[in-house]
């Protein structure tokens, strides 16, 4: 197969598992604004916690390059992939796409024969939409379904791809990606373009919507002194159903769910719907609930291990831990985070302690979203709904 040129614009779990993925057989340039995390890259160190990535840039021959300079990258690329913010914007109702823009008239400038594909998530129509105001006939939209920690490990693994597009050069795209990849039978999936945005905002909706109903068993169960891991394990034999996706959390986090399912609500505008509004108050309903519990401890001081959602992740962005810890501050409850990744004193206000034994000491309770055998020693002060131990 043909090598192609590719810029990839943004250094962070989409943008970097796509740049390591095709730099194993095509010339990619990695662009962040970032000049740490370029540094990084060019010294072979991955700049966030992802297993797969840290062993290939250590291991595998890539061809792979990282630049704060955006023009020098797009100028002669044949694709540039955009993988830049888009966040959930509360006061518009909308995600928030001016990076995206940015990038592509960056692009533009530079480079009006190149294939753009957004990776960034985005709302329904805004392909169809942002051609027209940029006068740019070649940008394309291709979902990404990628686990923060595992992204890479997701990329080189698909479970589908799914490009929006029915051309040549949707085709070209998604060839590059299954030649990357290690597993090649993913089903391949061509659409337009609204439909594959469609694709991922339903998508990360369902699993809000997964996440959301276990929990609320779960809180049934803990309501009326059941074993919540007898309901989950009896209902999860039905093939239909499935034992997966059923942990009890603290609420669904993160990158996506949680923008995604709002931007999916307000894609909604007029149409009738209850499903997609429930699963988005369902995560706040199930953050109260979880701070009463705690609080119903009667406890001085309450100490949060870790912030991240999941095992295996750096990200906290948006993490539903800081739901509950912000319930009990409110509750006149002295909050603690130990959080090896934060080097700062305070966080959100509250007390950061970096020295695990003597967070344990602090606390009388202390709350993980994952078991850690770190807490094995204080087990007696532990409080978690992670009745599987898996995300």
């Amino acid at each position: 197969m043909t090598a192609y040129k590719i810029a990839v614009a943004g250094i962070g779990y989409v943008g970097l598992s796509n740049a390591v993925l095709l730099a194993q057989h095509n010339p990619v340039v990695a662009v962040d604004l970032d000049a740490d995390r370029v540094a990084k890259l060019n010294a072979r160190t991955s700049p966030i916690v992802d297993a797969d990535i840290e062993a290939y840039l250590k291991t595998k021959t890539l061809d792979l390059t990282a630049t704060t300079d955006g023009a020098s990258a797009y100028a002669d690329a044949d694709f540039v992939i955009v993988a830049t913010p888009t966040n959930y914007d509360p006061v518009t109702n909308f995600f928030d796409t001016s990076s995206v823009e940015k990038v592509i008239s960056d692009v533009m400038a530079v480079n009006t024969s190149a294939t753009i594909v957004i990776k960034s998530t985005i709302p329904v129509g805004f392909t169809k939409d942002v051609r027209a105001r940029l006068n740019c006939s070649q940008i394309i939209f291709s979902p990404e379904f990628l686990r923060e920690g595992r992204a890479l490990h997701d990329n080189l693994h698909p479970s589908r791809i799914i490009v929006g597009e029915q051309s040549d050069r949707a085709r070209t795209f998604a060839e590059l990606l299954v030649q990357g990849a290690v597993s090649k039978d993913a089903p391949v999936l061509f659409v337009d373009s609204s439909e594959a945005e469609a694709i991922k905002l339903f998508a990360n909706t369902y699993l809000a919507m997964r996440v959301a109903f276990f929990n609320e068993l779960d809180s049934y169960a803990m309501s009326n002194g059941l074993q919540a891991r007898q309901i989950i394990q009896g209902i999860g034999l039905d093939p239909r159903i499935g034992d997966h996706y059923n942990n009890p959390s603290f609420g669904y986090g993160g990158y996506c769910l949680p923008k995604d399912s709002k931007q999916l609500l307000a894609n909604y505008s007029d149409i009738p719907q209850r499903l997609m509004k429930a699963t988005v108050e369902a995560n706040s309903i199930r953050k109260d609930f979880i701070a009463d519990q705690i609080a119903a401890l009667a406890p001085r001081t309450v100490g949060v291990y870790r912030l991240a959602m999941k095992a295996g992740s750096d990200n906290f962005r948006q993490s539903s831990i800081q739901g509950v810890m912000r319930r009990l501050a409110d509750k006149g409850i002295t909050v603690v985070v130990y959080e090896p990744m934060l080097a700062d004193a305070t966080f959100i206000g509250m007390a950061v302690e970096h020295d695990l034994n003597a967070f344990k000491a602090r606390c009388d309770v202390i709350v993980a979203n994952r078991r850690s055998e770190d807490l094995d020693d204080v087990a007696d002060k532990v409080f978690t709904r992670d009745i599987f131990g898996s995300d």
